[in-house]
């Protein structure tokens, strides 16, 4: 059985946190608490490409917001 986060070929959410942290989640798989859905039902390219696009900083908002203070 192929994991499903490794699938290539598999169907994809792309998750957010509070943190803007992202994530690639399968879409067979139930979000868990604390996280929202982005991206809805991509494949894993598309849904790469959208956490490529947008989370190009890397830092969690809580250092963000710690370093502008």
């Amino acid at each position: 059985m192929t994991n499903p986060f490794d699938d290539e070929n598999g169907r994809f959410h792309v998750l957010v946190n509070e943190e803007g942290q992202h994530s690639l989640w399968p879409a067979a798989i139930d979000v868990p608490a604390g996280w929202e859905i982005r991206l809805t039902d991509a494949g894993h390219a598309e849904a790469l490409a959208y956490v490529e696009e947008h989370w190009t900083d890397m830092r969690p908002a809580g250092l963000i917001a710690a370093m502008r203070s």
